[in-house]
């Protein structure tokens, strides 16, 4: 037996074989789940982007529709409530989206919720499911005849 060999058996380090390795693997795995969260978080927050910005096109769309007997009497500046409404859902239907709209009483103001999903790509390896989004926008008329 060489010297070597005998030092080695003698220090019991023959027995240590392969313990660096696991580390390796469970070091890689690891790195890989957080990258994983990190892009899913991205792209999450990218969806969520979309659904206000289509919310937010939705209530434009819907607040354009000016009710033309009041604005041309110069009583008020007011959207019309079914218009408005319409106008929102069929912007909403057009972008594939699903969505809630409401005109204000006073019909000076419109609001649109927008509901989305996100289907995350490497959460789900974990166990996540889709998470929903939520996408709000707002219009207030301010301009209003003789002001």
């Amino acid at each position: 037996m060489t010297r070597w060999r005998r030092r080695l058996r003698l220090h019991g380090s023959c027995q240590d074989r392969g313990g660096l390795e696991l580390f390796y693997a469970g070091t890689v795995l690891i790195a890989f789940l957080i990258i994983g969260l990190v892009v899913d978080g991205g792209l999450a927050l990218n969806r969520m982007s979309e659904a206000d910005y289509l919310a937010q096109e939705a209530t434009r769309a819907g607040a354009q529709q000016i009710d033309p007997g009041q604005a041309i009497t110069g009583e008020a500046l007011v959207v019309d409530p079914d218009a408005a409404q319409a106008a929102a859902r069929a912007f909403l239907r057009r972008e594939g989206v699903d969505g809630d709209v409401a005109v204000a009483e006073d019909g000076q103001s419109l609001t649109v919720t927008v509901h989305a999903t996100y289907q995350p790509y490497f959460a789900s390896l974990i166990g996540v499911g889709e998470v929903p989004l939520t996408g709000h926008g707002a219009a207030t008329l301010l301009h209003r005849p003789g002001g």
